[in-house]
């Protein structure tokens, strides 16, 4: 399986490097890895671009690192890998998480290796409530999460699942058994330790900075039904922050689009590729 070594420890990141053309990377978000993108990957790949989609570490294929469970550590990563596969003219694409990988990205290591940006269920510019971001998540929604994985992991990934990720309990909902046990059998590849501290990273880190340092063309979608990074505070306060971001709103949408709102994800990523 392909890796790339990113740091001086030996941890490796694994990576899926499918088709040809201009490169378009793509981040994945929290517990998952780089399968939860395979729908988007397939169909890029087949339109004639190269899709690089990676495992965080912690996640998936990639090393369980015991330290290191941080954005500005991922976004190392990410830059690790770039670099070593010598990419250039990139469309980075983050979901929820990866969202804030990419973005944390750009705010530490520039736009020179980027051509575009897309932000999918995003949890940028910041997730929890904080007294400068008041209408945020209360810190105590992630205090549940963590309480739930230290007392049955498994089962908090299946809830998850079962319920807000895919909007399953909405009525009319009909997210197939098969989707929502690839969300939990990914969850409980990751690292215990790796995907617990995660949720600090994704739920306690101010993006703004690294936004305001996004010189590319923007693209940002998000579903208004998402209850797991709502609108108001993840893909509408993201595209008010990036000049000329462009807003793509998915009526009545939950926050596990890449499988929800795969087709529809995925024409839309490849109108906006055809843009640059």
């Amino acid at each position: 399986m392909p890796h790339v070594e990113v740091d001086d420890r030996g941890t490796q990141i694994f990576y899926k490097d499918w088709g040809g053309g201009r490169p378009v990377v793509l981040s994945h978000g929290w517990p998952l890895n780089s399968d939860s993108w395979e729908a988007q990957q397939l169909f890029l790949a087949s339109n004639g671009y190269r899709v690089i989609a990676h495992d965080r570490r912690g996640h998936g294929r990639s090393t369980q690192t015991w330290d290191g469970n941080d954005m500005d550590t991922y976004a190392a990563d990410l830059a690790a890998l770039i670099e070593a596969l010598d990419l250039r003219d990139v469309t980075l694409v983050g979901f929820s998480t990866g969202g804030g990988e990419v973005t944390r990205y750009i705010g530490r290591h520039g736009t020179g290796r980027v051509a575009q940006l897309v932000l999918v269920s995003a949890v940028p510019p910041l997730m929890v409530r904080r007294e400068d971001n008041p209408d945020g998540v209360p810190v105590e929604v992630f205090d549940g999460i963590r309480a739930g994985s230290l007392a049955d992991r498994s089962q908090t990934y299946r809830d998850l699942a079962d319920g807000p990720f895919f909007g399953h309990e909405r009525p009319g909902a009909a997210v197939s058994a098969g989707v929502r046990e690839a969300f939990w059998l990914q969850g409980l590849q990751s690292g215990h330790r790796n995907a617990l501290e995660c949720i600090a990273a994704f739920s306690e880190t101010d993006f703004r900075g690294d936004l305001a340092r996004v010189d590319v063309p923007t693209l940002v979608i998000h579903g208004d039904d998402d209850q797991v990074v709502p609108f108001a505070v993840g893909g509408r306060a993201s595209a008010a922050l990036v000049d000329g971001a462009r807003l793509l709103v998915y009526p009545g949408a939950p926050h596990g689009i890449t499988d929800t709102h795969k087709e529809q994800l995925s024409h839309d990523l490849l109108e906006f590729l055809k843009t640059f």
